[in-house]
């Protein structure tokens, strides 16, 4: 039987493994985008505009590049020139 997790633990658990896996994205630079867009239909852009959806549901005002960036850890054009390849 599945453990009862209580709604407030669900969000918490949720976000931490967002966190996890924009942090792991941070560190895999090598990783590029069309690279995990291939093997796992979505990358880091999808992610971002994902963050930003949620954001407008919520009423918080957030355009694509503040979402990037969140995701990104700086600013987009700045990890396309330091990483893309």
């Amino acid at each position: 039987m599945p453990t009862t997790i209580a709604p407030e633990q669900q969000l918490e658990l949720e976000a931490a493994a967002f966190r996890r896996l924009v942090q792991h994205l941070r560190e895999r630079t090598d990783v590029q985008n069309i690279d995990v867009m291939n093997l796992a239909g979505f990358c880091r852009n999808c992610l971002a505009k994902w963050y930003r959806a949620a954001a407008e549901e919520r009423g918080i005002a957030l355009t694509d590049p503040e979402a990037r960036e969140h995701v990104y850890g700086m600013p987009y054009d700045e990890w396309k020139a330091k990483y893309q390849k």
